[in-house]
């Protein structure tokens, strides 16, 4: 009975102890996991070194990254996306930071706070070693220091030009108004003529002229308003002919039997007429009563050709084929107007809206173009050239060309090739030299980057800001990367023209190869082709 209740008693003990280990098992599965690294321990004075924090944990957990400058010493560059990968049900993100320093000595990285769930986390910390770079001074050639030289001054446009400019900016603006005011008056519909004739004689009696003894200006104004009407109704050059020349049409019209006017009418009107003429032209002053008299004589006159000559109907005016055209060419107008308005105000909406999401500088360029951009996206060529081969690829296509080179550089080589596209003071210029090394002569590498700053003063630079650095090619070929900026002086302007260049020097297979890209300085799109140009680099070896 005893042994019974022991072994029952252990069963219970083991299938608890199971179960135990089963549930912390889950429990650790469970906890998320933090791995922290560094690519290296040690650099030299200003390179960088990349932190790496990577969190495997559940797909429903919020995870915050250190930011900000939380590596002191070490200066953080850079904060780099977070990669994230899914293994099974949970998350693994990967963060990397860029880190670097410029004083030699021994660094410690400190720990870094991770947030996961409102639950804190520490990495490990790292020690990190930053070497001074080693200058050979026994190498490196020596320049004599330079004597002061007056520089010119840049091209500058005087002030009193842009005075100039705002001045007749502003009388643009005025005459463009005052002939928009004078175009909507002319554009004004006018009155039918017996509407308009009576509403200027209107105007005329409320004037001041006749009180003013202002008669040669009344004389003018009324014999004006009875032409205009005749020239509407009847004659449709009684503005511009002469009293005689109108009274004789006016006649000539009765007598055919187009125009059945009263003689006295005509009468008044000739008499009306010849006073306005010496009035306007020979000084006569006739009296107010005279004048006033005149007047109604006119108003009359107006009212009799209205009856003789009544107003055109709509359907009569359509059947003038002017009239239909004038008509159409008005609806065609303002139809132009309108969608011309329309796409103007939709451009400027989408200039505006580009603008503001990609800036000015790529609306600039797609509109007006710009020429490293068009190199960048069109075709490249990728071609072989010269001996030992260069294989290489650029927007253009390389032309072969004859180059002096200096007496140290010849001496190492038994010749070279030399190709390039563009000039210096283009956007974009390319060089490309390859040649075989002298087996008798004694070729050293770092003697042929010495004489870059030489060969760049003699090509008219000023200036010249130079670093240096390994290069690796796509094919590992090791080469010194000489890079920097200069001036070069405009041939127009005499200022200065900003340049970037960057010059790979290679002494692979038997020979020297050398690759210069110069480009106008903050081109983005040449920085892009810089790139793409020396990612395609490749020194094939002569044995295969």
């Amino acid at each position: 009975m005893n042994n019974r209740f022991i072994t029952t008693l252990n069963i219970y003990k083991a299938a608890a102890l199971l179960l135990f280990l089963l549930l912390s098992f889950q429990a650790f599965a469970q906890q998320p996991q933090i791995n922290a690294g560094i690519d290296s321990s040690s650099i030299k004075i200003g390179e960088q070194i990349i932190f790496s924090i990577e969190v495997e944990t559940d797909s429903t957990d919020l995870v915050v990254f250190p930011e900000g400058q939380t590596f002191d010493p070490m200066e953080m560059v850079e904060s780099l996306g977070a990669d994230t990968t899914t293994v099974e049900d949970r998350f693994r993100l990967l963060k990397k930071y860029s880190l670097t320093q410029f004083d030699s000595g021994v660094y410690t990285i400190p720990q870094q706070k991770i947030i996961i769930q409102n639950r804190e986390y520490l990495t490990d910390s790292f020690r990190v070693e930053v070497a001074d770079v080693q200058v050979d001074t026994t190498r490196q050639k020596m320049y004599p220091i330079k004597p002061a030289v007056d520089v010119p001054k840049p091209f500058s446009i005087p002030n009193w030009v842009w005075w100039l400019l705002a001045v007749l900016a502003l009388f643009g603006i005025a005459f463009y108004f005052f002939k928009r005011r004078k175009k909507r008056k002319e554009a004004e519909p006018e009155l039918p003529p017996y509407e308009q004739a009576m509403f200027e004689l209107k105007q005329l009696d409320n004037s001041s002229l006749l009180q003013d003894r202002e008669i040669k200006e009344y004389y003018s104004q009324l014999t004006f308003i009875v032409r205009k009407y005749l020239d509407r109704k009847i004659y449709d050059r009684a503005l511009e002919s002469t009293t005689s020349d109108l009274i004789a049409y006016l006649e000539l019209k009765k007598e055919a039997g187009d125009l059945s006017l009263k003689d006295k009418s005509i009468d008044n009107l000739q008499q009306l007429l010849k006073r306005g003429d010496l009035a306007k032209f020979a000084n006569s002053r006739p009296d107010v009563i005279t004048a006033k008299s005149d007047r109604t004589k006119v108003e009359h006159l107006i009212k009799d050709i209205r009856q003789v000559v009544p107003e055109p109907t709509e359907e009569e005016l359509m059947q003038d084929e002017n009239y239909r055209r004038e008509k159409l060419l008005k609806r065609r107008k303002k139809m132009i107007i309108a969608v011309a308005g329309g796409v103007l105000i939709l451009a400027i909406v989408v200039i505006a809206i580009l603008v503001n999401t990609k800036g000015f500088n790529f609306v600039k360029d797609s509109v007006f173009g710009n020429e490293t951009r068009e190199l960048l996206e069109g075709d490249w060529i990728k071609s072989e050239y010269g001996t030992p081969t260069v294989t290489i690829t650029t927007p253009e296509v390389l032309v072969r060309k004859t180059v002096e080179r200096d007496d140290e550089l010849q001496e190492m080589l038994l010749g070279s090739e030399t190709f390039d596209s563009g000039t210096l003071e283009s956007n974009l210029y390319i060089l490309l030299i390859t040649g075989p090394v002298n087996p008798q002569g004694d070729f050293d590498l770092e003697k042929a980057v010495d004489g870059i700053y030489e060969n760049l003063e003699s090509q008219g630079a000023r200036n010249i800001i130079m670093k240096e650095e390994e290069f690796t090619t796509i094919n590992n070929s090791k080469g010194i990367k000489v890079f920097g900026t200069f001036d070069l002086e405009n041939p127009i302007t005499g200022g200065p023209i900003k340049k970037e260049y960057a010059i790979l020097n290679f002494g692979e297979n038997g020979g020297f190869q050398q690759i210069m890209v110069v480009f106008d300085e903050d081109d983005d799109y040449a920085v892009e082709i810089l790139q793409r140009v020396e990612n395609s680099i490749e020194l094939k070896n002569q044995a295969n």
